[in-house]
């Protein structure tokens, strides 16, 4: 199994409506095991991250208007990706850790950066 980013919308009648992802992007959001091993990771929690550390109990759901909050922790992520991928780093090797680490930042930013677009939520389950 893997996580994956979506893109939701409430509906009128209260229920969430997740979008189908567009053509040629990647939903990934990382391994399930990267919900402790990477998200909810001691380096990542030290950092200040609130968001996705969520993933180590539960699915992630962020609300329109905390969009621009998660897109912050991405970017401190980001900021911060050698130290996370040294200290997270997987037995295929540091390089393609980190180039897994990149991507799949980059997946949670675009999805984020649809959200402001559409008026909706963004999904990491």
């Amino acid at each position: 199994m893997s996580l994956s980013v979506d893109v939701f919308l409430h509906e009128p009648d209260g229920r969430r409506r997740i979008l189908d992802v567009p053509e040629g992007r990647d939903d990934s959001a990382g391994f399930e095991s990267w919900r402790e091993t990477v998200w909810g990771s001691p380096p990542v929690r030290a950092l200040g991250a609130r968001f996705l550390p969520v993933l180590a109990d539960r699915d992630l759901e962020v609300e329109a208007g905390d969009v621009a909050e998660f897109l912050r922790e991405v970017a401190l992520l980001r900021d911060h990706l050698d130290a996370i991928a040294a200290s997270t780093e997987r037995p295929r090797g540091l390089a393609e850790h980190r180039e897994g680490l990149v991507r799949r930042l980059r997946n949670l930013e675009v999805a984020a950066l649809h959200t402001r677009v559409v008026g909706g939520g963004v999904l990491v389950w």
